[in-house]
């Protein structure tokens, strides 16, 4: 008898199938594997090989039926997909027989979601207008004079100058609580400067007016949230000699100012900051053409979609959307605002699955890839945020997870089918003002739209597709924490920083299987800005999910 496959239901994008599996298969597999273990099993009174078949079924049978069962429900499984030309959207759920008992043929009831077929885009149509912010010469002129502020120097000033706001005066001070100096409260030859609201309120504000040479005592409240316990609310005083007073004097802004920033003169500093300038507005010029352009794709595009990569995307919104409100001054009439728009954010999640199988389509039909090169700067650079030692384990972890190397894959690959497209497309420019291009940015979060993601997952099935998803690489090594503040008196907004206790990583290890799991997902990308999360009509403005660039 030979495996028998039956498909029961074709309906939309599911399917159903029985699928039954000969008892005999199970038990030649379980045949084999005794065979394969036999030479290197050891028993006690018997040598070394010579263990009879049978004991170690009574021994091992157990274990070897459950693993030959496993094996033989993979294979079927294989066999289907291949022998139906399926392109699974969902890990297809599985379930045997209740009634099954070894030594019985296993049967096999089988669901799972198929991607549409999507017919090739016409791609000669697509028109996109541009709008390029220009540079001015005056916006150059403020950055370069930026930089000659930060770069102030302070000279003495003329005998008898009074401090104020902008000058720099340098003390000798004593801190005393209730008449006794205090730990961390003495320092010599400080350098303050005055308005700068570096150290703890009323202590610069206080020295205003002083003069070199004068001492003077202060009266300062140290704040409630002050990180030294024994100084937190409390009342002090100071005990202030002034040294030195200094007055700022700005930098000639000419060769020789860029020559001591490193750069050959003032000309190739214009340059660096005109290019800087033209940066900022090239990522929101691109977020305007890249959401017409998406939106082009979604109008002239309307095909089924697997109900649960929907489900998958709409839970990942709503879980944006309820953690928010939990910030909002009223979180039960915020929750409320969102439910009332839950329609609204499901097809959201309709067009971001949509929009993420067409670029997918698109992509692998146009050669569209990411090379092996990429992706060994794209897992360089996501393990910068693990520890030292977990970076080469994070490294495996993604080698040896296809979902893990998809996720990491999918911003790239989407931007790159971008580009693409963009090449296609007949692209006119437009100059405009950048309030002109925030505003058209803006006007476009009008209406419902998706967040698409790059559609880049090799899964056993050969065949890629999008799907969005929050970042969460909660089964890979934990991130290290971020610095912890030491207390340091005086000096509030100044504190050193020192390390946090480490933190052992967690294993890399695969997270635990879910039902109706989508086959692929992906991280967010640069799309975040072009396909941001909200309804037509927004609720409150901070409940609704955003979504960064």
């Amino acid at each position: 008898m030979t495996m028998q496959i039956v498909e029961t239901s074709s309906e939309g994008l599911k399917r159903a199938y029985t699928v039954t599996i000969p008892a005999q298969d199970i038990s030649e597999r379980i045949d084999g594997e005794v065979k394969r273990m036999a030479p290197q099993v050891k028993m006690p009174g018997f040598r070394p090989g010579k263990v009879p078949a049978n004991l170690l079924k009574k021994v091992h049978g157990a274990q070897l039926h459950q693993e030959a069962l496993n094996t033989s429900i993979r294979d079927a499984m294989d066999k289907l997909v291949a022998d139906h030309k399926l392109r699974p959207a969902t890990q297809p759920e599985v379930a045997l027989g209740e009634g099954y008992a070894p030594g019985q043929d296993a049967e096999l009831t089988v669901a799972l979601e198929v991607l549409p077929v999507i017919a090739a885009p016409d791609l000669t149509g697509i028109k996109l207008e541009k709008l390029v912010v220009p540079v001015a010469e005056e916006q150059v002129d403020e950055a370069v004079i930026r930089i000659a502020s930060s770069s102030k120097s302070f000279a003495d000033a003329e005998e008898g100058h009074v401090a104020q706001d902008g000058d720099q005066i340098v003390v000798d001070f004593v801190g005393k609580l209730d008449d006794v100096e205090f730990e961390g409260g003495k320092a010599e030859d400080a350098a303050i400067e005055l308005g700068a609201g570096r150290f703890i309120p009323g202590f610069e504000e206080q020295l205003t007016g002083v003069k070199t040479g004068e001492e003077r005592q202060i009266n300062v409240t140290f704040p409630e949230d002050y990180p030294a316990e024994n100084l937190k609310g409390k009342e002090v005083t100071f005990d202030i000699t002034v040294k030195a007073v200094k007055t700022a004097s700005d930098p000639v802004i000419d060769d020789d100012f860029a020559k001591n920033l490193g750069l050959t003169d003032l000309a190739q500093l214009r340059g660096l900051l005109r290019g800087q300038l033209e940066q900022e507005t090239a990522g929101q010029t691109r977020t305007q053409m890249k959401r017409a352009l998406l939106d082009q794709l979604a109008a002239g595009h309307d095909f089924e979609v697997p109900s649960a990569m929907v489900e998958a995307e709409f839970g990942q919104i709503w879980q944006q959307l309820t953690q928010e409100v939990k910030n909002e001054a009223d979180p039960e009439a915020a929750l409320a605002e969102i439910e009332a728009e839950k329609d609204d954010y499901h097809a959201i999640a309709v067009r971001r699955v949509r929009l993420g199988l067409l670029l997918s389509e698109i992509g692998q039909a146009n050669g569209v890839d990411i090379s092996q090169q990429e992706m060994s700067m794209l897992v360089t650079q996501a393990a910068q945020q693990y520890r030292p030692e977990d970076r080469q384990r994070f490294a495996e972890y993604v080698a040896n997870d296809p979902m893990a190397a998809a996720q990491l894959r999918a911003p790239m690959y989407e931007e790159k089918v971008v580009d693409f497209l963009f090449d296609k497309a007949e692209v006119t420019e437009r100059e405009v003002t950048a309030e002109e291009l925030q505003a058209a940015i803006e006007a476009d979060d009008d209406g419902p739209r998706g967040h698409v993601h790059g559609p880049d997952c090799n899964h056993d099935h050969d065949h890629d597709h999008g799907h969005a998803h929050d970042h969460d690489h909660d089964h890979a090594p934990t991130p290290k924490k971020s610095a912890a503040k030491k207390a340091k008196p005086v000096v509030a907004e100044e504190s050193d920083a020192g390390e946090a206790a480490p933190e052992e990583a967690k294993p890399a290890k695969k997270p635990a299987a879910k039902k109706a799991k989508p086959a692929a997902d992906a991280v967010e990308g640069e799309a975040d800005a072009a396909e941001p999360t909200k309804p037509k009509k927004a609720p409150a403005k901070k409940a609704a999910a955003k979504t960064e660039d």
